[in-house]
């Protein structure tokens, strides 16, 4: 490459490197201002459930446990998963059922990119076909035939998997 190219070809890659900068920065926030305060980032299609082992990748059934001394974050794909998880796992994370727990579940009929999310003990439970067939998905408003979280709770228990 000749001179005076060399010298425009950096010109360009400079100036595109700094315009590329800001954008980076705006599209890396974008990953965090959807979540809400004290919920831990996770990754779709790439974070394994704590219960089951599956790759995380319907945002439509996203649960999310935080609590304890160390503010540990378990972020499951489905409803079931953490119910039996917290029963699994009484004696090594017995704040896992505590009432300050703070749990966060996605909306399950928001279809697009954002996650709206609920906070699942004052959330409803329809039946939706669910990641691993509990079939639970939460709703904001109580509607015909929803459960509470208590509710379908015992449902999933008494269910079994």
């Amino acid at each position: 490459m000749c001179q005076p190219a060399r010298r425009h070809f950096l010109r360009q890659i400079s100036a595109t490197g700094l315009a590329l900068t800001p954008l980076a920065a705006l599209l890396s926030a974008c990953g965090k201002s959807g979540l809400p305060e004290g919920m831990a980032a996770f990754h779709l299609d790439r974070d394994v459930c704590p219960r089951c082992r599956m790759v995380i990748s319907d945002r439509r059934f996203v649960v999310q446990l935080r609590g304890g001394p160390k503010q540990e974050a378990f972020t499951f794909d489905d409803i079931g998963c953490m119910t039996f998880w917290i029963k699994e796992h009484r004696d090594t994370h017995a704040w896992a059922d505590a009432p300050e727990t703070r749990m966060w579940v996605a909306d399950s009929r928001n279809n697009g990119q954002e996650i709206t999310w609920l906070d699942p003990r004052r959330a409803q439970f329809v039946t939706r076909t669910s990641p691993m067939g509990y079939n639970f998905g939460a709703v904001a408003y109580p509607e015909m035939g929803s459960l509470d979280f208590t509710s379908m709770r015992q449902h999933v228990l008494a269910k079994g998997k």
